[in-house]
């Protein structure tokens, strides 16, 4: 009997996230989410009109982020994460609301309860580190 790799070694996380097409799902209704809340609404105006980019940037971002495949640098480049965010003010407001949209698109997941415990707690990391970034640009 194998028994799975804990979470955050080697790819053992993209796969608890279903693959490209689990995180495509998660990131669909993150934004559907976004969309529909109304304390998400300056989330919201912070991105273009159109989500198409914005959805496809965070699943290949998550891809490689959980240790599956760098879509993103494949398709995009290299990214700092704060850095790119530092262009716009995200305050800790603006950070506590993406972390709840995340959080209920985890929820609709079918994602084990550990699992999604610990995609959470992990992207509450790179949130603050933003929140950080953008306090040292003001």
């Amino acid at each position: 009997m194998s028994e799975q790799p804990p979470y955050g070694v080697g790819d053992a996380s993209y796969h608890a996230a279903g693959g490209i097409d689990g995180l495509q799902r998660l990131v669909a209704d993150f934004y559907r989410l976004m969309n529909e809340q109304a304390a998400a609404a300056d989330l919201r105006r912070m991105h273009g009109e159109n989500l198409d980019m914005a959805r496809d940037k965070l699943a290949c971002f998550l891809s490689g982020w959980l240790g599956g495949p760098r879509l993103f640098a494949e398709k995009y480049g290299a990214i700092a994460i704060p850095t790119f965010h530092a262009q716009w003010p995200i305050d800790q407001r603006l950070a506590d609301s993406w972390l709840s949209c995340m959080a209920q698109a985890i929820a609709l997941q079918p994602y084990p309860p550990d699992f999604a415990e610990y995609l959470l707690r992990q992207l509450r990391v790179p949130a603050q580190r933003i929140v950080q970034a953008c306090q040292r640009q003001a």
